[in-house]
Order: C-alpha cells, then structure tokens, then sequence
C-alpha cells in the first residue's frame, strides 16, 4: 500500500511539485539500516526539502546540508536561515490575500532578498499546483470555492518557518549546482546522500514545464554517485533509460507505490549504490535487480 501522506508530519514551507513527503517513512527506515549515523546528509536538489528538513528535525544525521539552483527558492532558505525570518513571518502573516493584491505583489520587483523569498512563497501559494516555472497561472476556484486562499494559510507557514529557525543550527544551505556539491562531497564515507532531480531523463517533460532549472546531465550524475564513498539513495520517474543507467553503473533499483497529485496509485524508482535497496516494509516494493 502507498505512504498515506498524512502521517507525515509537513514541515516545509512549500507547496512543491513532485515532493517526496511520501518518501520520508522510506528515508528514515533507510538511514536505521546504514552501520553509523551519518555525519552529513546532502540533499544536492533541494526544492521543498521535506526530507532533509526531517533529517535534521529528527537527528537523523549530524549536520544536513541543502542545495538548490532556483534563485527564488534559495532565497527562501537562505532568509529564514538568516536574521531575516522574523520579517518574513510578519509580511506573511499580515499579507491580504486578493487577486489585486496578489497580482500587485507579483509585478513588483523584489527589493531585496527576503523580499524576493516573501514573493516566491506567495507565488508558490496561489498559482496551480504550486508550480512557479514561467507560464503557470493563478488558482481560480481551488478548494471549496475559496480561490486563492485554498493554499495560502499565514499560521501554518509562520509556524513551519520557526521551526526550521529553531534547527539552523543542523542545516546549512547552499545557492549553487548539485552536481558540483556531490563532487565535493562524494569522496566522504560519513557524508550520506538523498538524490532527487529534475525528471527529465528519457524524454520525461514534467521537470520542463514544473521547474525553473531543469536541465541535468543524468548520466554524469549516476557516474559521480557511482564512485561515491558514502551511501546514496536515488528517486526517479520509471523510465526503461534510467533503469538501463542503474544497471550500468551498478546501483540497486526497485519500484516503491505512491499517490500523485491526482490520487493515483503510481510507482517511482529507487535506487541504492550498495547493498539491498531498502530494508523490508510492508508495502508492496517490487524489487527490480540487486
């Protein structure tokens, strides 16, 4: 059966497209399973950071460390890792969510950083599905009729916010290219990593047009982890292309369900650069090669 999201408990600031709130019963039991905690947990495509916020949150390793390329999305983490999250709580919580003002706010050009993180939030909050790549509109009827509100709840993300200040001191956060943080890191034995890119491998679309960064070198990506010292775990969209680059570069693969945005049962890839995939669940993963 698939993760039921609900019992996760949500701690991101962000509606996301393609987040892995689902996956995060999977990471923990994969970290248990791992002979030591490890001293680093790099999340080198951050977005929503759901998983490595509950990392950090439970201690599930020493320090976490998240990067994103999106400018927008790293000025999020990077003002409520900062001083500035106060000021962003305060412009979120006294915010009146209309369509003229929303409009407004979206037109202006950010002032400044935290500016830029209020306006990425907002617009993460009233556009369709969360998406923020160019072209996407604004919520028209959303849930129950209540148009741009559905998704926009100040106390909620006012409370995530501080509690992602209250952990600072086990994340840090990065504004740059994934791939060359995992060529930093990847030479570590206690530095663990959490893989999760832009689908665009075998003709996959959804990074296109959901992403404002998603053009990634898949195959230079399973080379770099394939030689990683420390362990990887890796989701992707099931494509025949990235199956044949887990079989190449020797990385274990098996399907785990989960529900997509439409409530649909639909199975993702994971993948392991050692030992068994993950440790046995009662949900129905299907094991692919080993």
């Amino acid at each position: 059966m698939p993760i039921n999201v609900a019992s996760v408990p949500q701690r991101s600031p962000f509606r996301y497209p393609g987040g892995k709130t689902w996956f995060v019963p999977f990471v923990r039991r994969w970290l248990a399973s791992l002979p030591s905690k490890p001293s680093l947990f790099v999340e080198p495509f951050a977005g929503g950071a759901i998983v490595g916020l509950t990392v950090a949150a439970e201690g599930l390793a020493e320090r976490v460390l998240l990067v994103e390329l999106d400018k927008r999305v790293a000025s999020v983490w990077r003002t409520i890792l900062s001083g500035d999250a106060d000021w962003l709580i305060r412009r979120i919580l006294t915010f009146d969510v209309s369509r003229g003002n929303v409009a407004r706010e979206l037109r202006r050009e950010p002032r400044s950083e935290r500016h830029l993180a209020f306006q990425t939030l907002l617009r993460n909050r009233v556009q369709r599905a969360g998406i923020m790549a160019p072209g996407a509109s604004l919520v028209k009827q959303g849930e129950n009729g209540r148009g741009l509100r559905s998704r926009w709840y100040p106390q909620t993300l006012a409370r995530r916010i501080r509690e992602i200040r209250a952990i600072r001191h086990r994340l840090e956060f990065i504004h740059g290219d994934g791939l060359e943080i995992i060529s930093r890191f990847r030479h570590q034995e206690d530095c663990a990593f959490f893989v999760d890119p832009p689908y665009t491998a075998g003709g996959k679309r959804a990074g296109l047009r959901l992403y404002a960064y998603s053009q990634v070198d898949h195959r230079r990506l399973f080379e770099m982890l394939r030689n990683a010292a420390g362990p990887v775990i890796m989701t992707y969209d099931e494509a025949p292309e990235v199956l044949a680059l887990a079989q190449e570069y020797g990385f274990h693969a098996q399907l785990v369900p989960m529900k997509n945005a439409h409530h649909a049962t639909v199975c993702e890839l994971v993948m392991t650069n050692r030992g068994s995939c993950l440790p046995a669940s009662k949900n129905t993963d299907r094991l692919l090669f080993d």
